[in-house]
Formats: structure tokens, C-alpha cells, sequence
């Protein structure tokens, strides 16, 4: 019935008379536009016993697909080491890509993940400072903040009990 019936003559007539002629400003409108990707630089593993230590740099909801992501250490390019993956669509016009720099780490080098991007007219980079992960911190700072509860939760319960006890103090 759709296919045969007035309805469809009227869809064509909207179809040539409108979106044909539009096609080209709105696609072009579209493929124009350019989000600049957010970073997140991350250790994936701690050097540890001669292992190597493994830094993770991510680039999401990026557009276009286009981008370059690449490690210096001391202000120098790396090219061994570096795993990274193709981009990938997130399948709503946006994009990510990962880049994996297994290293020894020095006292004193300076390591940065490089992202350039149609969106960014200078590269951004990103330096590693290498302290813990955000993650690290606050499971040491929650350990940290039980232990002392802990310590004086248990000294108080001492102190009753003996106050409590007959003939102690």
C-alpha cells in the first residue's frame, strides 16, 4: 500500500524539492566540525623486580578520526617500546585511540604522551609526573584515614574497660 499509494509520490516530491538540494550544505556542515579529544594519561603497571613499568595514554570522543598519538622522553620521540591501536568508532561520530609505552624509569626523565588533532592547531601534550594514579592515592589516603580510626577507636575501648574494671586504676 506504501509503496503504491499517494503517500510515496508525496514523500518523493519532499525528497527531490528539499533534502537533494540540501544534502551538500548540511553533509559538508557536518563533516567540517572538529571535537578535540580528551586525554587521560594513566599508569597500567608499576616497574617492579627488572619488569618494565607500562603507561597508558587514551584519547576519546574525538572527530574526525584523524589523529596522532605518540610518546617523547626528554623531549625526544620514541619509537620502540609503543603499542598503540587503530582508532575506533564509538559509534556515534566519535572516536578513541590508546598508545602503550612500556619503560624502565629513570630519577629525573621527563616522559609525555603527544596528541595532534584537526581540533588542536598545537599539539597537546600531556606530561607524566610519576606519582601514584589517582586510584593509588585515595586507596592509600582511605587505609591511612581506618588505621588511625582503628588506633583510636582501640585505645578508647582500652581506657573504658580499664576505668570499668574494678580495683585496676
Amino acid at each position: 500500500m506504501w509503496n503504491n499509494g499517494p503517500e510515496l509520490q508525496r514523500e518523493k516530491g519532499e525528497l527531490d524539492r528539499y533534502c537533494k538540494d540540501n544534502l551538500q550544505f548540511d553533509y559538508s556542515h557536518i563533516l567540517e566540525k572538529t571535537v578535540k579529544p580528551m586525554i587521560r594519561l594513566r599508569s597500567e603497571k608499576q616497574a617492579s623486580e627488572g619488569r618494565p613499568a607500562i603507561l597508558m595514554c587514551s584519547a576519546y570522543n574525538f572527530y574526525p578520526p584523524a589523529i596522532d598519538v605518540y610518546w617523547l622522553r626528554d623531549g625526544k620521540k620514541v619509537t620502540s617500546d609503543v603499542v598503540s591501536t587503530e582508532e575506533m568508532a564509538d559509534g556515534d561520530w566519535y572516536h578513541q585511540v590508546h598508545s602503550h609505552l612500556e619503560y624502565m624509569p629513570t630519577s629525573g626523565e621527563k616522559i609525555s604522551c603527544v596528541v595532534e588533532h584537526a581540533s588542536s592547531k598545537e599539539p597537546i601534550i600531556y606530561n607524566w609526573d610519576g606519582s601514584f594514579p589517582d586510584y593509588g592515592r585515595s586507596k592509600i589516603i582511605i587505609g591511612a584515614s581506618g588505621f588511625v580510626l582503628g588506633i583510636i577507636l582501640s585505645t578508647a575501648g582500652f581506657i573504658y574497660y580499664k576505668k570499668k574494671s574494678p580495683g585496676v586504676l
